[in-house]
């Protein structure tokens, strides 16, 4: 993945403010009307009146991503299973949804459902296809500028995996110190890092596994496991994927509560994952590396030191569906650019930020907003304006609800009106919170003004037409309002900046929109989710639950 450097700080803002000033002139001509054409996908300047920027500008060329669970997203061979065949049917959705990268979910062979525990990591589970079906897909998405990239469970392996029979059946096999056992009299620390004693008995052994019996986890001290690991990624980026999403990537050696966030425990991951990106790089120096690291700055941020390109910003997401339950502002840019500063430094300026509302470990995000679409709208609002790369989940985009348990937060894509399904529509597990499809499903919402599926589709095309909103960094700009109901932030790249500006509230807000100090004044009103909404002179008006984009 190519990514501009960046090293825009605080300091050369303000350094340059008064340059700014002086320059102001040309900068709010730039704004003018003749601005408005969407931009070029190339992340060029947006026509011959695009502003010439005199700060710098922390670029995160990024695209949006959409999570499959193959399973239950579209079945082409009648078994009720989704398949990867049903994923390339589904490309041209897809496309022109806007997405342009495609992250699934475990697809190597296993015994579960989920696919989480695996047996044979250079297999396809045969539920969801061969090896050829995979190539036809990626080669399918790439003819549609797509990128794909699997789940890669390296933490630990199923219990039913050849190389754990193996090990626990045989106290020479060269596989015994690919885990960790102990003796039934050993001392163990029993503070598993996900709750609960990480430590299972078999005979008189034990073994480590801190998410469950059927997942032992592997040994990272022993080379072999390194190299193998290594070679498993090498063999999947040779089959064509574009990169990885690392499952419990913090883990590797965090297996305690005591230690998991220790110094030293994430050094050892850290060096780990320097290993693994140098062992991908030698197959494709592109590939994209996104990690699951559900912890704070200070820990997620050594990531970035010539290892993964991104992680998962879970604290954001509860900002984000907090701020829309409750309508008020969550001021995500004063977090942001904190957050990227310290990712900055780690990173030398090429780490890119992965934003989302839900994903397949927590309750869907309609749920957690208790069925509201408006408030769904401008949580997607949100999202879709904010920097990196978003990642969607499937189903989001039309409101499908759900709550744990797992299974239950997986379920059924919902392609058809009609509760009993279509052609396509998996029906591994019996729906529970989304059993009547009816208006929550893709027909229902394809093409209907004002549904959840067509603002999704607004948005993400706004955000590939303009640079600023795929590629800029976030920056502060403080609205004069009472009650908090306005949320605002500037969108930046080095030659073009927007104001972004959403209504939280179910009631219509006006702001006056003075010149920012460091990015000038917003004079054009570019684009809005609604028809209404005016801008007259420096006043702002929003009707109920919009967004709207100046120049």
């Amino acid at each position: 993945m190519t990514v501009v450097s960046r090293s825009s700080t605080v300091a050369s803002l303000l350094a340059t403010a008064l340059v700014l000033l002086l320059t102001l002139g040309a900068c709010t001509a730039g704004s003018s009307s003749s601005d408005s054409s969407p931009l070029p996908d190339d992340g060029g300047a947006g026509g011959d009146a695009a502003v010439q920027a005199t700060y710098e500008a922390d670029e995160q060329p990024g695209t949006v991503y959409y999570e499959i669970f193959v399973r239950s997203f579209y079945d082409t061979d009648g078994d009720g299973i989704g398949d990867l065949n049903g994923v390339t049917a589904k490309l041209d959705y897809l496309k022109e949804l806007g997405i342009g990268g495609i992250w699934l979910m475990p697809i190597n062979e296993s015994p579960s459902y989920h696919g989480y525990d695996v047996t044979d990591y250079y297999a396809i589970n045969p539920e969801y296809g061969t090896l050829d079906d995979l190539k036809r897909l990626l080669d399918e998405a790439h003819k549609r500028d797509i990128k794909v990239i699997m789940d890669l469970v390296v933490n630990h392996t199923s219990s039913e995996h050849p190389w754990f029979k193996e090990a626990l059946a045989d106290a020479s096999s060269p596989y015994r110190s690919w885990y960790s056992f102990a003796e039934a009299g050993d001392k163990l620390q029993t503070n598993g890092a996900v709750d609960g004693n990480p430590w299972h008995s078999y005979g008189s052994l034990r073994y480590l596994g801190i998410f469950w019996n059927g997942m032992p986890d592997l040994n990272f001290d022993e080379p072999k496991v390194r190299e193998e690991m290594i070679k498993i990624g090498q063999y999947w980026l040779e089959q064509g994927l574009d990169g990885f999403r690392l499952d419990a990537a913090k883990h590797i050696y965090g297996d305690f509560k005591s230690t998991v966030g220790s110094p030293e425990v994430q050094a050892a991951n850290k060096k780990w994952w320097q290993e693994f990106r140098t062992g991908m790089n030698e197959v494709n120096p592109d590939a994209y590396l996104i990690g699951e690291v559900w912890d704070s700055l200070a820990i997620i941020a050594p990531y970035f030191d010539q290892a993964l390109d991104s992680a998962f910003h879970f604290d954001l997401a509860d900002k984000l569906i907090g701020g829309t339950r409750n309508e008020r502002d969550p001021d995500l840019a004063f977090s942001l650019e904190r957050a990227y500063k310290v990712y900055e430094k780690s990173s030398g300026g090429t780490f890119v930020d992965a934003p989302f509302l839900s994903n397949h470990d927590q309750n869907r995000v309609m749920s957690e907003l208790r069925g509201n679409t408006d408030h769904a709208k401008m949580a997607a609002a949100l999202l879709l304006t904010l920097p990196g790369t978003p990642y969607l989940y499937y189903g989001e985009e039309i409101g499908m609800q759900g709550v744990k348990p797992d299974e239950y937060i997986r379920e059924p894509m919902l392609w058809h009106r009609d509760p009993a399904g279509g052609e396509g529509q998996t029906k591994w597990i019996a729906s529970k919170h989304n059993k009547e499809a009816g208006e929550v499903s893709v027909e229902a919402q394809l093409g209907q003004d004002g549904s959840l599926l067509e603002h999704y589709r607004t948005l993400i095309g706004w955000r590939n037409e303009e640079a600023a909103l795929r590629n800029g960094t976030i920056g502060e700009y403080k609205l004069e309002t009472v009650g908090g109901k306005l949320s605002a932030f500037v969108r930046v790249t080095k030659t073009e900046r927007v104001l972004v500006v959403h209504n939280l509230s179910g009631e219509a807000q006006t702001a006056e929109l003075a010149a920012s100090d460091v990015y000038g004044e917003f004079t054009q009103l570019a684009r809005s989710t609604a028809d209404d909404a005016k801008l007259e002179g420096t006043k702002l008006t929003l009707p109920p639950y919009s967004t709207a984009v100046l120049k």
